[in-house]
């Protein structure tokens, strides 16, 4: 068990400059108390999580206990990097939200079989994104026992 669900760091992959405002807004509101970072794009993520290039210093790719995932990621797609992240025995373990704006079913279907933990739809008005991101903390740091991290 986890002793402290506040000190779990988020990592968002989410390429739209505007879109990552408004997601840290939102989190805000919802009184997210966790440490945030956020990647533009599939090799970025994978970067961050491989503490590559960039993120070669631990300390600035702390390994995220959950990663919200948008699909449409410029070079590797969400899906591209989900696939990456749950064929990988040492990152599968981390719950991967998918949160996009997509509600194609095959996006949806083809998510869980890659192995999301959960697939969220980002709602077009900001009042809903900080009901959702309410919702997100809720379940995912007052309900869920999330994995340990490894040592």
């Amino acid at each position: 068990m986890i002793a402290d669900k506040k000190s779990i760091t988020i990592l968002m992959a989410e390429d739209d400059p505007d879109d990552q405002i408004l997601l840290q807004k939102a989190l805000e509101a919802s009184h997210f108390l966790n440490e945030m970072h956020f990647v533009r794009d599939g090799e970025e993520l994978l970067d961050y999580l491989y503490r590559r290039g960039l993120y070669s210093e631990p300390a600035k790719a702390p390994r995220p206990g959950l990663i919200l995932l948008d699909l449409n990621l410029p070079k590797l797609n969400g899906q591209q990097v989900l696939a990456n992240i749950k064929a990988d025995a040492n990152l599968r373990r981390i719950p991967v939200v998918v949160l996009t704006a997509s509600q194609q079913q095959l996006d949806i279907h083809r998510s869980y079989e890659l192995g999301a933990s959960s697939y969220l739809t980002k709602p077009m008005q900001f009042e809903s994104l900080v009901e959702l991101m309410q919702t997100l903390r809720a379940y995912w740091f007052d309900i869920v026992e999330l994995p340990p991290e490894p040592h």
